[in-house]
C-alpha cells in the first residue's frame, strides 16, 4: 500500500472508499504459485520482502506501508523487518507466530482440522502433499460473525479465493511448508510502526498469536478484538488504516 501509486484489481474492494478518503491507494500481487503467478517451491516468509521490492521498483514507488490478513500477515512483517529503509509501517490481520515461538503452544484453540493440515506440513512435502489430495475436509470454523462478513461486505474474499487456487493446492502447499519452517527473519528485527489486530473468538490462528508477536516486535501496538473470528476481525480494517495513515504521514 503506498500514497498515490496504482491499484490493483486483487486489493481488497471492501477497503477501497476508506482508501481514498485517507489519500491511500493499493498496490498488490499474488504469492508465488497463486492466481497463474510462478510458483517458488522452497520459498520462506522472508521471501515476501523481494517479492514486494520487485513490484514496487517496477511502479517506481520508493517508500510504502503493507497491510496483511491471515497468512498475509507474517510476510508483511517480513517486509518490515527486512526492507526497514522503504517501509513505513506494518498492519499485520490475525496473523501467526513462528512456528518454533518461545513460550507459545502453536496449536492450542486452533481448529483440529487446521491442526492437522499444519501438523502434516511439518513432516514435509510429502506428508503435506499427501494430505491435501486424501479428501480431508477443512472446517476453520468460522463464527456466525465471520459467515455474516463472507456473505455481506467481506464477500470480496470468496472472489479472490477461488482465483487464487484455481490450478489447485500447489501454492497453498508451499504457504503451509514455509508457515511451520524458519521464517527467514526474527519478530524482533521490525522496528517499524506495527499495528496487530486479532480476535479472540478466531479458531484459524488463535488470539494467542497475536499477543506473542505484540510481545516479540519492539514497536508493535495490539487491538484485541475479543467477540470478532478469523473474518469478522476485518470490521476493524477500516480503523487500522486510520492509524496507519496516522503514523506514515
Amino acid at each position: 500500500m503506498a500514497p498515490r501509486h496504482a491499484e490493483h484489481r486483487r486489493a481488497p474492494e471492501p477497503l477501497f472508499p476508506a482508501a481514498e478518503r485517507l489519500g491511500l491507494r493499493w498496490v498488490s500481487y499474488d504469492r508465488p504459485g497463486y492466481g497463474g503467478s510462478t510458483p517458488l517451491p522452497g520459498r520462506d516468509i522472508a521471501s515476501a520482502a523481494a517479492c514486494v521490492s520487485a513490484v514496487a521498483d517496477a511502479l517506481g514507488i520508493g517508500r510504502f506501508a503493507v497491510m496483511g490478513h491471515s497468512g498475509g500477515a507474517p510476510h508483511a512483517l517480513a517486509c518490515g523487518a527486512l526492507l526497514p529503509d522503504r517501509v513505513l509501517g506494518v498492519v499485520g490481520v490475525a496473523g501467526m507466530a513462528p512456528f518454533d515461538a518461545e513460550g507459545l503452544d502453536w496449536f492450542e484453540g486452533m481448529a483440529p482440522s487446521g491442526v492437522a493440515s499444519l501438523r502434516a506440513a511439518s513432516e514435509g512435502r510429502e506428508a503435506k502433499e499427501r494430505y491435501e489430495t486424501s479428501g480431508a475436509d477443512y472446517d476453520p470454523e468460522f463464527t456466525p460473525a465471520d459467515h455474516a462478513a463472507l456473505s455481506g461486505t467481506w464477500s470480496w474474499l470468496n472472489k479472490v479465493v477461488g482465483a487464487a487456487v484455481k490450478d489447485g493446492p500447489g501454492a497453498l502447499i508451499d504457504d503451509d511448508l514455509a508457515y511451520v519452517a524458519p521464517w527467514g527473519f526474527e519478530p524482533r528485527r521490525v522496528r517499524v510502526p506495527v499495528l496487530l489486530v486479532h480476535g479472540g473468538r478466531d479458531r484459524v490462528v488463535p488470539a494467542a498469536h497475536g499477543e506473542w508477536l505484540a510481545r516479540r516486535c519492539p514497536s508493535a501496538e495490539l487491538w484485541p478484538r475479543p467477540d470478532d473470528g478469523h473474518i469478522s476481525v476485518l470490521g476493524s480494517a477500516e480503523s487500522a488504516l486510520e492509524w496507519l495513515r496516522a503514523r506514515t504521514g
